[in-house]
């Protein structure tokens, strides 16, 4: 990808910046690396282990309107959040943060209408937590002062203020629905405790995450069917009821009674691998413990032969070669969908994901 001059927003970035599990920069750090090439940029990348973030540094700056509409945090599977940076400000004075941030914002002549104060998923750089909290409103009152911020304005973009630790910021940027749906990424999620077990979050998660409005609109209409495997005992299956879908829950082990207690669910004690329904679902999930070869080729196999039109699942990865794993993965479905059509595959390692990764696949007349 060629850049041209500075155009409509006049903004310069001087690389990317993504957000992660720490312990995740090494996979983070490859995935951007990859995804600047794409983008045509010259430069490098900066990742240190448990940091929980990974930034990609420009040779030359680059205008940001052109970096910003290729820049979406569901690019990079390990990203939680994935912004363009346009300024570092170092040695911050601990009474007077404000004056070079603003700074620093103003010399990039462009005004912002959102403001994110952000910090790495670490509990040394979460203790600023607090400090950011307490610091957004005076800040935004600062930034406003010298027309760098206009509030709600339709158009401009976000400004993103990460705080590694406490005298450091990035300045970042982003268009209006090109970053994370939470601040870092973080979703904030109730956990009922009808719901049997803390997975239910997760698929909660992955449903708002993988899945467009359009999609989920379509796919979660109350009175579907649906069918979990590996069910027990009841986390995934209680996400499903709780929508109103009707859902077959396969597990030899026991359901909770608070997701019984729901009547949209009929427990089968079966093998998640063997069984079969009786007649087409549209929805397939499964969070059971194997080895992701044997689930991509599970769920490849659901979809190829029209037992579900869609399916969200999780794959454990092995603690080395995470990125393989997920590119065998991938390998494996596509080569089991290659006669079926063009389909829809995304992985994203959500919040609520550890050592794994959470996946949707669709054929491509069943997305919307």
């Amino acid at each position: 990808m060629s850049f041209a001059p500075p155009n409509r927003l006049g903004l310069a970035a001087y690389g990317l910046l993504a957000l992660c599990r720490a312990g995740f920069e090494k996979e983070t750090a490859a995935e951007l690396d990859e995804f600047a090439a794409e983008l045509g940029l010259i430069g490098f990348v900066r990742a240190r282990p448990d940091t929980a973030f990974v930034t990609f540094e420009t040779q030359e700056p680059v205008p940001f309107a052109d970096l910003a509409e290729r820049c979406d945090w569901r690019s990079l599977i390990f990203a939680r959040q994935l912004l363009p940076w346009f300024a570092r400000v170092d040695d911050l004075p601990e009474r007077d943060r404000a004056t070079p941030i603003v700074t620093a914002a103003r010399a990039g002549s462009q005004r912002f209408a959102e403001l994110m104060l952000e910090t790495p998923d670490t509990d040394a750089a979460k203790q600023q937590s607090g400090f950011c909290r307490r610091f957004a409103g005076p800040l935004q009152r600062e930034l406003e002062k010298t027309g760098v911020f206009r509030e709600h304005a339709k158009g401009l973009p976000e400004l993103h203020v990460l705080f590694p630790d406490a005298t450091t910021a990035w300045l970042c940027a982003a268009l209006p629905g090109r970053a994370a749906l939470w601040p870092m990424g973080i979703p904030r999620l109730r956990m009922l405790r009808e719901a049997a077990s803390r997975s239910t979050l997760k698929l909660a998660e992955a449903i708002f995450t993988l899945l467009t409005e359009d999609e989920r609109n379509a796919s979660l209409r109350p009175g579907l069917r649906a069918v979990d495997l590996g069910a027990a005992p009841g986390g995934w299956t209680w996400q499903l009821a709780h929508r109103g879908l009707r859902v077959t829950a396969i597990d030899n082990g026991p359901m909770a009674p608070s997701v019984m207690a729901t009547e949209m669910v009929e427990h089968v004690r079966a093998d998640g691998f063997t069984w079969r329904p009786p007649r087409p679902v549209e929805w397939m999930v499964c969070d059971m413990v194997e080895q992701p070869t044997r689930i991509a080729a599970l769920v490849a196999e659901w979809i190829a032969t029209g037992r579900c039109r869609r399916t969200i699942f999780n794959l454990k990865l092995p603690m080395k070669k995470r990125l393989e794993a997920v590119e065998q993965c991938r390998a494996l479905i596509t080569k089991r969908l290659a006669q079926q059509g063009q389909f829809e595959l995304r992985f994203k390692h959500l919040y609520h994901d550890r050592e794994e990764i959470t996946g949707y696949l669709a054929l491509k007349n069943a997305v919307g």
